[in-house]
C-alpha cells in the first residue's frame, strides 16, 4: 500500500476551498470534473413522434413529474389517469398559507394562522436560471416569476463562538477574506517566490489584479481606508450637507476570520444550482402545480392512497383506496404504468417488478429536511438592518434564516423562514421534536441573530419532511456507490412500469430533476409503444 504524504482532503472539502478562493466558475468546472454536476439535459419542448394507437398511461403521482407525464403523454394521443395521494396538486411543490392545516406522522396537526397574503414554501423555493425544463413550462403555463435573491450582501454570518456571538455581514467578512488573502498573495509575488511558474510580465498583472480585486492600497495592504469601505461598508456612510463625509471602517483579522469559520459559508453563493439570477413564482411555489393541473386536472382523482401495483404481460393493475373513505379497495387498470411516488412509500408496496428495480428502490434513503416560518409583527429585518430578501448563515442548530422576496418595504406584518436544516444531526434532532417545539426553538435560537425575535414573534409553522406521510422524507440521497450500482436499474423500464421523479434524476430535490426525469421516462415508454 502506497503511502499517503500529509493528511487527505476530501472531495467535498476541496470543492469547498476552490469555491471559496477561486469562485464559482472554477467550482463548477471541478464538480464537472468530478461527476458532481451537469447542465440541464433540456432541449426544447417534447415532441413525441407516432401513433400510440389508443394506449392508456396510469400515472401514479400528481407532483410535477406526474403532472408533466401526463400532459404531454394527453397531448400524444394517450389515454391518461392520475391517482394522486393528497387533496391537492404539487406534491412537494407546496405552499402553505393561512387557513391550511396538515397533519404530520405521529398525529401532530398544525392550523397555519398566517395573514392573508403571506405564505411559506416548505418544499422547493428557488429556480435557478438554468433550470431551463421548469423555466419553459412555467412561461408555457403563464406562471408569474419574480426574482428570489439568493446573495444579500448586507445578511449575516454568524458563528457562536466567535466575534462575541455578534453576526457580521456578509460582506464585511467577505471582502475582509478576499482583500487578506490578495495581500498574502501580493507579498509572495513581490517575494519572487513565483518566479518558476509566472513570468514577470504576468506578475506585475497579477499584483494589479490583487490591488483592486483585494481592495490594497498602493503598499498592496489591505487595512481600514475608503477602499475598503467601498466593499464592506462604512462606519459612518457618505451622508449630505455637513455630514457628507464617510469613515471607514476596521476590518476583521484574518486569523479571526479563519478561526471563526464563517468563510465556508461564502461558497454557498458560488454552487452552480444557487447562482444568481434565481426565481420564485408570484404568489408561491404552488403557483406551478396549479398552472399544471389548470392543464391536466381532470384527469387527477386526488386522495388516492396506492396500496398495490401489479403487472402481467398486458396491463397494470393499481389499487388502492379513497383517504376520505378507506373501507372499500378500488382499482385502476391500464397497458402502462409511469410511477413518481416517492421510494419511501413505494418500498411499503407490494410491487410487481423485478428483482434489480425493487433492490434499487430499498436501497436509496431519503434526506432529512426541516423547514419553519415564523410570522412576525413587523418586517423589521428591513425597518431595523436594511435586509431586503437573501439569506443568512449560522452554526447554529437553525442554520440558515432566509428573508422574503416579496412585499418589499411594506408596513405590518412578514414572514421568515425561521430555520433550513438539510441533512446531518440538526435535521434529525428537530424532525424528534413536535411541531411547537420546532417552533419555539427556531425562535430561541434566531434571537442570537436578530433580538427583535421574541418580542416581534406570533406564530409558525414546521415541515419536517421525514413526518410527511406522502414522502417520508425530503429527497433521494444519492452516494456515488448507490448511484453506479442501482441507478440505471431504477430508471429502465421495468415490464409496464417506468420510475420518475428527482429520484431518478442527476438533480435530486430539484424540481428541474422531477420534470426531466418525467420526459426522458415517457420518451423511452412511447419509443416502445409506438414499436409494438
Amino acid at each position: 500500500m502506497p503511502v499517503q504524504n500529509g493528511p487527505v482532503i476530501k472531495r467535498r472539502d476541496l470543492l469547498a476551498l476552490i469555491g471559496t478562493i477561486a469562485g464559482s466558475s472554477a467550482m463548477y468546472h471541478a464538480m464537472t470534473s468530478l461527476g458532481f454536476t451537469s447542465e440541464s439535459a433540456y432541449k426544447g419542448p417534447l415532441k413525441l413522434a407516432g401513433d400510440p394507437k389508443g394506449a392508456s398511461v396510469l400515472i401514479l403521482g400528481a407532483g410535477l413529474a406526474g403532472m408533466t407525464a401526463a400532459l404531454e403523454l394527453r397531448k400524444a394521443g394517450y389515454k391518461v389517469q392520475v391517482l394522486e395521494f393528497n387533496s391537492r396538486p404539487g406534491g412537494r411543490n407546496w405552499t402553505i398559507r393561512g387557513g391550511d392545516s396538515f397533519t404530520e406522522l405521529g398525529g401532530f396537526k398544525q392550523n397555519c394562522e398566517f395573514e392573508q397574503g403571506l405564505y411559506i414554501n416548505p418544499g422547493p423555493w428557488r429556480i435557478p436560471y438554468h433550470h431551463r425544463a421548469l423555466l419553459d413550462y412555467c412561461r408555457r403555463l403563464n406562471v408569474v416569476l419574480e426574482p428570489f435573491i439568493q446573495l444579500n450582501h448586507n445578511a449575516y454570518l454568524h458563528a457562536g463562538r466567535a466575534f462575541d456571538g455578534k453576526p457580521q455581514r456578509i460582506r464585511s467578512i467577505k471582502a475582509d477574506f478576499q482583500g487578506q488573502v490578495s495581500e498574502l498573495l501580493a507579498k509572495v509575488t513581490q517575494q519572487g517566490k513565483l518566479d518558476e511558474t509566472v513570468t514577470k510580465e504576468d506578475q506585475e498583472i497579477l499584483l494589479q489584479s490583487l490591488r483592486a480585486w483585494g481592495a490594497l492600497d498602493r503598499d498592496y495592504k489591505y487595512n481600514a481606508n475608503l477602499g475598503s469601505a467601498e466593499f464592506r461598508g462604512y462606519a459612518r456612510d457618505p451622508g449630505g450637507g455637513l455630514t457628507a463625509d464617510p469613515l471607514p471602517s476596521d476590518p476583521i483579522p484574518l486569523s479571526a476570520i479563519l478561526r471563526s469559520q464563517v468563510w465556508r459559508y461564502l461558497q454557498a453563493f458560488s454552487r452552480y444550482n444557487v447562482q444568481t439570477t434565481m426565481f420564485q413564482p408570484v404568489g408561491g411555489m404552488d403557483m406551478i402545480g396549479k398552472a399544471f393541473a389548470r392543464e391536466v386536472g381532470d384527469l387527477i382523482r386526488y386522495n388516492a392512497k396506492v396500496t398495490q401495483i401489479q403487472q402481467n404481460g398486458s396491463g397494470v393493475t393499481v389499487s388502492y383506496v379513497d383517504t376520505t373513505n378507506p373501507s372499500a379497495v378500488q382499482q385502476a387498470t391500464a397497458d402502462w404504468c409511469v410511477c413518481t411516488i416517492p421510494l419511501p412509500i413505494l418500498s411499503q408496496l407490494p410491487l410487481d417488478v423485478s428483482a434489480p428495480m425493487r433492490n434499487a428502490i430499498e436501497s436509496l434513503p431519503y434526506a432529512a429536511s426541516v423547514k419553519i416560518g415564523l410570522q412576525f409583527k413587523r418586517r423589521f429585518w428591513e425597518e431595523d438592518e436594511a435586509i431586503y430578501g437573501g439569506i443568512s448563515f449560522t452554526d447554529l442548530p437553525i442554520r440558515q434564516i432566509a428573508y422574503p422576496n416579496y412585499g418589499f418595504n411594506r408596513a405590518g406584518r412578514g414572514i421568515l423562514l425561521g430555520a433550513y436544516l438539510f441533512e446531518g444531526a440538526n435535521a434529525y434532532e428537530f424532525t424528534a421534536m413536535t411541531p411547537a417545539e420546532r417552533v419555539a426553538s427556531a425562535v430561541e435560537f434566531g434571537a442570537k441573530i436578530h433580538p427583535q425575535y421574541k418580542a416581534e414573534f406570533e406564530t409558525g409553522v414546521a415541515v419536517a419532511w421525514h413526518r410527511v406521510p406522502f414522502t417520508l422524507g425530503c429527497a433521494g440521497e444519492w452516494t456515488e456507490a448507490g448511484r453506479a450500482q442501482h441507478y440505471r436499474n431504477l430508471c429502465q423500464i421495468d415490464g409496464r412500469i417506468v420510475l420518475a421523479g428527482e429520484h431518478a434524476s442527476d438533480l435530486p430535490a430539484w424540481q428541474e430533476g422531477a420534470i426531466l426525469s418525467s420526459l426522458d421516462a415517457i420518451t423511452r415508454l412511447h419509443e416502445r409503444v409506438v414499436k409494438t
